[in-house]
């Protein structure tokens, strides 16, 4: 092809103009500007307000300016991609401005007296005491949840996966949808009746019950979608080598997706240890150390963190023990979804070139 045939008319390049990398950062950092001129101008106080604006003109900004250099199919192509990091930012402002809220003021008295005792005869208006007793009642709530709803639901994602055909699993299903987005306070009136009727007193075990209870939807859910990954050929293979289903499921099917079944069930933890209205109803909390969750009433981490809320009125102490036991809660679930994404890797399949 010659010289003459690769240039158009006007002697152009076949290949057109495009904005430099840069551009994005400097239309961003334009908009920025003169959103701020408008919010200050207009007497508007708040930063939401300024962002907003600055969203809008960010998002017309790279539209006029695109469809004038590179023309409006590439502006179209860019204004997706803004309208992308926008609802990006409009997503992780609100977390970043929470996490960094939560940690100014939680930093206030978390230290190592905080985390190793509780309130004891400590008066919620006056300085002093921890949560040592909320700590170790969430863990055994949590713990005593996860050993009730996990093998349930694991249980109940391998009957659907590898075994259920006609009513009963489509029932199964239905009944799994309905409870996935069951309110938690329902679950916690569910096991009051139960004790009302068997005239029995709150106690920690009666929470992890309630727990458990919004615990298996979401494990039966994302087991299921693992179990559903497993190539088929695996199953084949085996089955054909004269293994016996169970046996399949046992050494093959389960083993291939570990990895996703933990991660699951960790984002589950990670989803039923910040719930309050099932602790509230059935565990009542306690001011002094209960180890024993089948015998009397104890303290919860999302409890403690209401209880002391409810009682900051005209009390700094019992605010600033609310943040920090709202920053350690955060801490907690963080290391879970961390755990979580280390297992995922860990035991994710290995690929070969």
């Amino acid at each position: 092809m010659s010289t003459a045939a690769a240039t158009d008319k006007r002697g152009g390049s076949l290949r057109s103009a495009s904005l430099p990398k840069w551009s994005p950062w400097a239309i961003a950092g334009g908009s920025i500007v003169v959103a701020i001129g408008i919010g200050a101008g207009a007497g508007l106080t708040s930063h939401i307000q300024w962002g907003l604006i600055a969203a809008l003109l960010f998002v017309l900004g790279t539209y006029v300016i695109a469809s004038a250099v590179e023309g409006r199919r590439q502006a179209k192509d860019r204004i997706a991609t803004s309208l992308v990091w926008v609802a990006f930012l409009l997503a992780v402002v609100p977390l970043v401005s929470l996490v960094w809220t939560t940690v100014k003021r939680g930093v206030k008295v978390l230290d190592p007296y905080f985390l190793t005792h509780s309130m004891g005869v400590v008066a919620d208006s006056e300085p002093g005491g921890g949560i040592y007793h909320a700590i170790i009642g969430s863990l055994e709530q949590v713990g005593l949840a996860t050993l009730i709803g996990a093998p349930v639901g694991v249980l109940t994602a391998i009957y659907l996966v590898e075994y259920g055909r006609g009513g009963l699993a489509r029932a199964v299903t239905f009944f799994v949808d309905v409870m996935t987005g069951i309110p938690s306070i329902v679950a916690g009136l569910f096991i009051l009746s139960l004790m009302l009727m068997a005239d029995m007193q709150p106690f920690g075990f009666a929470g992890s019950l309630a727990l458990a209870i919004l615990m298996m939807p979401v494990v039966v859910r994302s087991t299921e979608e693992m179990l559903k990954l497993v190539p088929n050929e695996l199953r084949e293979a085996s089955l054909a080598l004269g293994v016996p289903k169970w046996r399949t499921i046992l050494k093959v099917v389960l083993p291939t997706s570990i990895g996703g079944i933990t991660t699951g069930i960790m984002l589950a933890i990670a989803r039923i240890a910040g719930e309050t209205a099932p602790v509230l109803l059935l565990v009542w909390g306690n001011s002094f150390i209960n180890n024993n969750p089948f015998s009397g009433a104890q303290q919860a981490l999302p409890l403690y963190i209401y209880q002391q809320y409810s009682q900051s009125s005209g009390s700094t102490a019992a605010y600033d023990r609310a943040w920090a036991a709202s920053l350690t809660l955060i801490a907690f679930v963080m290391i879970l979804n961390l755990a979580a994404r280390g297992i995922a890797r860990w035991k994710a399949p290995k690929t070969g070139r």
